[in-house]
Parts: C-alpha cells; structure tokens; sequence
C-alpha cells in the first residue's frame, strides 16, 4: 500500500540518533522531544504526526498519534507505540522503561506558545530547554546519502531551467509561464511545497518575475520579490505580460524526496541592454571567488564580507542582494530538507564551514525599475572549496 522505495536508510537514522545522543550528553540533556516535521523526518524517516522521544541513553521511542501504520511501514525506528493525545506522553514513556527527563530538550525556535506551556504542564518537574541549535548543527553537515539525492534534485532543477524555452514567449504571464514550469517540475516528482524554518515564511516552488517586477519588494528574507497574484501572497509571479528586451528571472527550489537543490537563472527574448549583461558577468566573478574561499574552517559570515568587498571594486555595491535599507546581508544560505539550514553566509556569522555542508550561493543584484540579474547554484563544501551541482548555462540565456 505505500511506496517504501524510498525510505530513509535505517543505518541513517541510526547515525543520526547517535550524534544525536551525543550532543545530548555532553550538555547535560536527559532527552529530546521532537514534533518540527522536517527534523521528524530527519531523525525518523516519516512526518506522521508523532513525538519522537530521544533519550540520552536509551534507544529512541516514537509515539503516532495519527498514521500509526504507515508510521511503521516509513520508519525503522524499533520501538513505534500509538498515542491517543499528548496527556498520554508521561505515561507512556513510564511503560515502555523510560525515566521522565529532568532537563527536556524542545525545538523552542518553533514550537508555538500555547503547545509549549502545554508541555511544560505535562512534564511539570522537567526544566525545557532549547535544542534547535543543536538540532540545526547536526542537519547541517550531510551524508553521502543526503548530498546523493541533493545532488539528484540539482539535476532535475537543471532538467526544469531547460523547459523554460519551450514556454517563455512575448506577452504570457509570469503566473501561466510560472505553471507551466511548475507543472513540468511536478511530473519529474517536486512534492509541491518547499519547507522552510523562519517563522512566518512561505514559499510555493519559489520565484519567477521578468523586468521591473523583479525589483518590488516582499515579506520573505530574499533578495528578490515579485508582485504575485494578490496581497495575500505578495512575491513571486504576478499577472503582468512578460516584454522583449527584460530578465527573466527563474528562482526555483526542486525538492526530490524531501531533499533541495536551489538554482537560479536569467532568461531574456531578444537581447539585454549593456549594462544588465555586465552585472550579470559580475555576480559570475563573486561566485568564482567564493567557490574558492568557500574551505573548512572558513567564517560563514567572512565569505559576505568578501562578496561585498568584491561588488564594491566592482561598483555594484547599491544593488547588491537588494536595495534601500531593507536589502537582505546574505550571499548564500545551507540547504537540504529546508531551505533555511545553517550556514548562514551573512553578516556577522561565526559559524565555520565544515566539509559536507550543502549551500545556496546566490549573488544578485537588483535594480528597480529594470530587474534582477545574477546567479544561483547549489554546492558541496569540500576541502578545495564548493564543489557545484547544478549545471546548466550560467549566462543569459537569450531566447
């Protein structure tokens, strides 16, 4: 009845459970409650709604509350037990030989209000505390068998780039083109949706928006906007005609199997003015130097400050990732069952690279009332820098 082909491998689960523990343990943390369905899934191969319960010490227990059969047909996860409702937590923990945690780690970056006094009343003598830092770190450095299916979705996000000829002509929408596309993506197996982990954020497939359009601003923390279809979206594809002589930009996430590959490229009908065709080849430069520098042990934030060094020798500092007050001060962003995974290539951050780590490289600039030139490309961090995966032609691409 369900489609195990694809199945998270049970010696995956099994490493992931172990680090884990160990972050666990040397924190002082009895156990983990984890609910967040991207790190559900992680740790257990399934998003049924259930509370994955890791102890420190013991083999981890998952509790379904709804759909326990095709919880054990998804997960191998040794010990899957039915919940009725989360009263029923403490005490089926004391069944199954657990001892109720004094210190509980939540994903509190998540985890609403009213769900975590809930909890706090269900465990009354155990102090909450945060792990989704903890959580985040072990999700960010990927194993062979993540950046195996990162790298078949990179794949199939340079198969959909290539599908753009045979839909992109003067005076469609950017919404039908935007369906057109989409429609392809999900015939070669996109799930649809793009997770993300930033409170308050949504994206669909991600975003398409030719000319000026490319330049009006959005809610998201992205460089780009778009007008969308109404208020009660605002980004991305709108309806306006898409002209000769404008960038198209094609911003969109392929998620094969719960896994990302990010990927960005520029389209035109009939060639673009100057100006635009040099911007672009700069944001080409910022992500050769980048791919470079991009090392183990290598600042996050140490590679925005060089991109930004290098748009300023390159005079285009104003419009780069933005403009105005409210531009995004990032160059790049980590990927895999979200969008929004550490590291963070922005300002400020600490946080070395470690090979195995999955990033977004994206340098754009943004000019109003013109568009958005530049690139995207999802990579690999290896000891010689970013290794790419996705591959298709990085120039405009002039139709």
């Amino acid at each position: 009845m369900f489609n195990t082909d694809l199945n998270t491998p049970k010696s995956e689960l099994e490493l992931r459970i172990e680090k884990l523990q160990k972050k666990l343990d040397e924190n002082n943390i009895n156990g983990a409650l984890i609910l967040q369905k991207a790190d559900l899934f992680y740790f257990t191969g399934t998003i049924q709604d259930a509370h994955l319960y890791v102890p420190c010490d013991n083999d981890p227990i998952l509790m379904v509350y709804k759909d326990l059969e095709r919880a054990r047909a998804e997960s191998s996860i040794k010990n899957i037990v039915p919940l009725k409702n989360i009263g029923q937590i403490c005490s089926l923990l004391h069944d199954n030989g657990y001892a109720l945690p004094h210190i509980l780690g939540m994903e509190l970056d998540v985890l609403p209000a009213n769900l975590y006094f809930n909890y706090k009343s269900l465990f009354e003598h155990a102090k909450i505390i945060d792990v989704s830092h903890h959580l985040r770190l072990i999700r960010a450095v990927k194993s062979a068998y993540e950046i195996d299916m990162i790298r078949k979705a990179a794949h199939l996000s340079d198969l959909l780039a290539g599908c753009v000829k045979d839909y992109l002509h003067e005076g469609i929408t950017e919404i039908e083109l935007a369906g057109k596309i989409e429609a392809r993506a999900r015939k070669h197996g996109h799930q649809g949706f793009v997770r993300m982990r930033l409170w308050g954020s949504e994206l669909h497939y991600g975003h398409l928006m030719a000319g000026p359009s490319g330049a009006v601003l959005s809610f998201l923390s992205s460089p780009t906007g778009g007008t969308g279809v109404s208020p009660a979206y605002a980004q991305s594809a709108g309806l306006i005609p898409i002209q000769k002589h404008e960038p198209v930009l094609v911003d969109y996430v392929f998620v094969l199997n719960g896994y990302m590959s990010d990927h960005a490229r520029i389209f035109s009908l009939g060639s673009l003015p100057d100006d635009l065709i040099r911007a672009h080849e700069a944001m080409l430069k910022v992500q050769a130097t980048l791919k470079k520098e991009a090392k183990p042990k290598v600042k996050a934030g140490n590679l925005y400050d060089m991109a930004l060094e290098l748009t300023k020798e390159l005079d285009y500092e104003k419009y780069f990732m933005g403009v105005g007050d409210r531009r995004i001060r990032f160059v790049g962003h980590g990927i895999g069952l979200e969008l929004d995974e550490y590291p963070f290539l922005a300002k400020g951050q600490e946080l070395e690279l470690e090979e195995g780590m999955t990033i977004a490289l994206e340098p754009k600039l943004i000019f109003p009332g013109k568009g958005v030139v530049g690139i995207e490309n999802t990579h690999v961090v290896t000891g010689d820098g970013l290794k790419q995966l996705t591959h298709f032609d990085e120039k405009i691409i002039i139709l």
